[in-house]
């Protein structure tokens, strides 16, 4: 690579002269911007505008203004739906119910078009899945129960016997049947998976019957 000092002898000198600032230029600390803003929209789903304004290089102002409406890219308005609830360990259930229902409402779907089954246990769920399946009255069966495993092995008994019933009815009459039943180590994981660190996964099966 040439050096610097050979360049000079190559090219005249006046290319390494500093040019003057070009007239009337102002330097750039000096700048004043208006402010520029822009905004995008989607119709039903929200607005959002975003307005800066730079002063000088010191000074940076940014103003939000932001509105949230609430829409869904499904809708299943006019959908009619099916859920089997356990009414054992209720305490969970009954937040797992409610985590449903919230989805169905926020995906417009009608509380008339919403049909809640309670059973004794886990163990019936099954059972009336299918007897609801069969009327074919249903756009999707959703099961929620809760089994926390004890000392015995009762608790594999009826998680399996809840899995297999559920997907039984689905099979038998090609209605989907989402398996909202928890089975858990203790209640304070049931808890959890209701309402706590891991939200609500009977909202995330309602999503499912939906989709």
């Amino acid at each position: 690579m040439a050096s610097f000092a050979a360049a000079q002898h190559l090219l005249p000198a006046s290319t390494f002269r500093s040019s003057p600032l070009l007239p009337n230029r102002p330097s750039i600390s000096s700048l004043s911007y208006k402010p520029l803003s822009f905004s995008s929209s989607t119709a039903g789903f929200g607005q959002a505008g975003v307005a800066i304004e730079f002063k000088d290089r010191g000074s940076f102002v940014q103003t939000v203004d932001v509105r949230h409406l609430m829409g869904s890219l499904t809708r299943a308005e006019g959908l009619r739906f099916a859920v089997v609830v356990a009414r054992f360990n209720e305490v969970v259930t009954r937040l797992l119910l409610e985590g449903a229902l919230e989805t169905f409402k926020r995906y417009s779907v009608k509380e008339e078009d919403i049909d809640v089954v309670w059973v004794p246990g886990s163990f019936e769920v099954g059972v009336v899945a299918e007897r609801l399946g069969k009327s074919k009255k249903y756009q999707a069966i959703l099961c929620i129960g809760a089994v926390i495993k004890g000392d015995t092995s009762h608790y594999d008994a009826v998680a399996n016997s809840a899995a297999s019933g559920v997907l039984s009815a689905s099979l038998n009459f090609g209605v989907p049947c989402i398996f909202g039943v928890l089975t858990c180590e203790d209640m304070d994981q049931a808890l959890n998976l209701a309402e706590g660190k891991s939200g609500n996964k009977d909202a995330e099966a309602a999503l499912t019957a939906i989709s």
